[in-house]
């Protein structure tokens, strides 16, 4: 009979762990947590010291159960969930469900599925880390408070079951303040100038930039500005006047951590947060190689630290050596930049065995887990080689004062780029017509190029540029980033088109709410110094209830005062003169999971609906009918015209009445501008004041 019981998480997990252990042990799975706060009510005294109420989740009385007859027969109970805070804060529970205080308990972790770090973690059995599991429960404590509190008011005010949340409603926020940078940018003009040069016993042209005058580099912001330059080199005498050569060192990158893994994955492998995490927590638990039964393929996936073991870097450099040669090892690797929001507790993401290649792998996986693992695979490779070098040339071209400039650039030795490249990876532009170049060469102009240019709008944030962003504010963590995504995208208030997030009319409203109403809620500051306080928690400088007692009388002060704000504001529906065809009544606008819709006031009697096509007061600029605001299917705002399919007019912008008097086109509005919607026009003017007065 087994004497040992090792409790993990994920029923995934068995089956690899019992493989490591033998017959003394058995192995079993709670499936992730077994308590937590009860969905009805708030659950947390706020009377007495914020006592949490846990109670078991609904359908884990079984799992309990069986668990409680394992314990009863077991002499020693490991509980060997995830090694993170959530991971302790299950294992807390568990003994608390299972009434283990009697028994030997002892808590072990491994950062990989490999049979010497399970070994290893029994060897190293510790009690449970108390700081840990408090700084999981506050962060939870946190985010009902804010979920239970603010909710019903979302609720009150937009009419159907919204939802706030600490993380999300921040992120929410960071997406709507870009679509509004976005909406109000005003794009400038620009030139650019490229002049062609033949090159004696060459049929290619030379390429270069103009860069401008001996003592500054010059923009170009008209076309007056490029014609007198062009007017001053006429006749001009084109010399080489500088020629350098060099070398560029490119450092080898970082291994992955988990918001580097989800940016890379979604780049490279097109893939969303939630479906990187999901094949990471695959190759994490174990899958069935070929030949060596149920392997962890990778280390633990939820992590912001590039430490590496030494061990792994050993082996890492081994490999290098043995594969690539001596010279490819880096003596050296870059520390990485240290900051105080990592927590140092776990490595970075890498194979668990650097000799399991991708190719050896590649029949016992999945297309998605092979080229998952394959990305992670390479980069941890990468991070221990030596940097690739550049040879690189540069020439300067002086023509009546003016200088053009041309660069070139080869790889000298390939270093870690012999594994890892990605599409922003600067190719080779070896331009052997450089070669041939010396000082005070003279050359023969062939022509210039001219373009126009308008600079463009900040970038709509992605998955990936979203996780970066929250990131570097402090904002979540490893484990939330995904999660945090997900739910904004299923509540709607953010759709996604072609990677790019766009703000749904509902995401405008909640998060214009959630900024009248609770500005610091939504304030990325408060919220990262949140995540830096749940830090201190973790390492034992804070009590977690210090931090949950001064939060709260805040949280529940601005309640209060939207309760009684929101009275104030609360309307009835809007009706409009659009008639029932069904019973003859005005139709009123209502909110629903997807923004304003038409529907009949004699619900339930009636139950017609009809979309909603709010019109703007703007004639189309193209056949002279209303204007209405509509949406995508995926619920993202444009302008449009009534009589659509008809009339194929659409505008991103708002259009204004008024026509551009440069060239006659249809203007829209950007912020407190009029801007010409023509794309080579570029006239700008301030908004009427009666405009912004409507």
């Amino acid at each position: 009979m087994a004497k040992y019981l090792v409790i993990v998480e994920s029923p995934a997990k068995v089956k690899t762990i019992k493989k490591f252990l033998g017959k003394n042990y058995e192995v079993t799975a709670s499936n992730g947590h077994v308590r937590d706060l009860p969905k009805s009510q708030l659950g947390i005294d706020v009377e007495h010291d914020f006592e949490p109420k846990y109670i078991t989740i609904r359908g884990k009385g079984d799992i309990l159960a069986k668990l409680r007859k394992e314990v009863k027969k077991a002499e020693k109970v490991y509980l060997a969930t995830d090694p993170d805070r959530e991971g302790e804060a299950i294992s807390w529970h568990l003994s608390k469900s299972l009434n283990l205080e009697n028994k030997k308990v002892y808590r072990i972790s491994f950062n990989e599925i490999t049979k010497n770090a399970v070994k290893l973690s029994l060897k190293q059995a510790r009690e449970i880390d108390m700081d840990l599991v408090d700084a999981q429960q506050a962060r939870r404590m946190l985010d009902r408070m804010v979920g239970y509190r603010i909710s019903p008011l979302l609720w009150a005010k937009v009419k159907r079951g919204l939802s706030a949340g600490r993380v999300q409603s921040v992120a929410l926020r960071i997406i709507c303040d870009r679509e509004n940078e976005i909406n109000a940018f005003i794009p400038k003009e620009y030139w650019t100038l490229e002049a062609q040069f033949e090159v004696k016993g060459e049929k290619k042209p030379l390429t270069a930039k103009f860069y401008g005058t001996k003592e500054e580099k010059m923009e170009i912001a008209s076309k007056e500005q490029l014609d007198k330059i062009v007017g001053d080199l006429k006749g001009a005498q084109y010399q080489v006047m500088d020629v350098k050569k060099g070398e560029r060192v490119k450092k080898a990158p970082q291994p992955f951590i988990t918001s580097t893994l989800q940016q890379e994955a979604s780049k490279v492998l097109n893939f969303s947060t939630q479906k990187t995490m999901r094949l990471a927590q695959q190759l994490y638990e174990g899958i069935d190689i070929k030949g060596s039964g149920t392997v962890g393929l990778i280390t633990y996936l939820r992590t912001d630290s590039v430490r590496i073991s030494e061990e792994a870097d050993k082996a890492a450099r081994e490999y290098i050596v043995e594969n690539y040669g001596g010279e490819y090892a880096a003596s050296t690797v870059s520390a990485g930049k240290k900051s105080a929001k990592i927590q140092d507790a776990h490595e970075a993401i890498r194979p668990s065995d650097i000799t399991r290649t991708p190719a050896a792998v590649k029949e016992s996986l999945s297309r998605d887990q092979f080229r998952l693992y394959q990305l992670i695979w390479r980069r941890f490779v990468a991070s221990r080689m030596s940097s690739a070098k550049y040879e690189t040339t540069s020439v300067k071209i002086g023509a009546n004062g003016y200088i053009f400039t041309v660069a070139a650039s080869k790889v000298s030795f390939e270093g870690f780029l012999s594994v890892y490249t990605n599409e922003e990876e600067e190719k080779t532009t070896g331009n052997v017509l450089l070669n041939s170049l010396e000082k005070t060469s003279v050359l023969k102009l062939k022509n210039f190029d001219e373009k126009q240019h308008f600079t463009q709008p900040p970038a709509h944030f992605t998955e990936a540029s979203l996780v970066k962003a929250l990131e570097e504010l402090g904002i979540g963590r490893p484990s939330t980033y995904s999660p945090t995504i997900t739910t904004i995208l299923a509540r709607r208030y953010i759709v996604k088109e072609n990677k790019n997030l766009y703000v749904t009319e509902l995401g405008e409203a909640v998060n214009s709410i959630m900024l009248e109403a609770f500005p610091s809620i939504v304030d990325e500051h408060f919220t990262a110094n949140l995540e830096s306080l749940l830090d201190k928690v973790e390492e034992g400088e804070i009590h977690w209830k210090t931090v949950v007692s001064n939060f709260y009388p805040d949280l529940d002060e601005a309640v209060l005062a939207a309760e009684k704000d929101l009275e104030k504001v609360k309307i009835a529906d809007e009706v409009t003169d659009v008639i029932c065809e069904e019973c003859g009544r005005n139709m009123v606008v209502k909110y629903g999971p997807h923004g304003k819709f038409l529907a009949c006031p004699g619900f339930p009697e009636c139950r017609n609906t009809k979309p909603y096509l709010e019109k703007i007061g703007i004639p189309c600029p193209k056949c002279q009918k209303e204007v209405v605001l509509r949406k995508t299917k995926k619920g993202r705002k444009y302008y449009g015209c009534e009589n659509n399919p008809d009339c194929d007019f659409m505008s991103w912008a708002k259009p204004s009445e008024k026509k551009c008097p440069k060239c006659g086109n249809y203007m829209v509005e950007k912020g407190n501008k009029l801007t010409c919607a023509g794309e080579t026009c570029g006239y700008v003017e301030e908004k009427p004041k009666k405009d912004e007065e409507k």
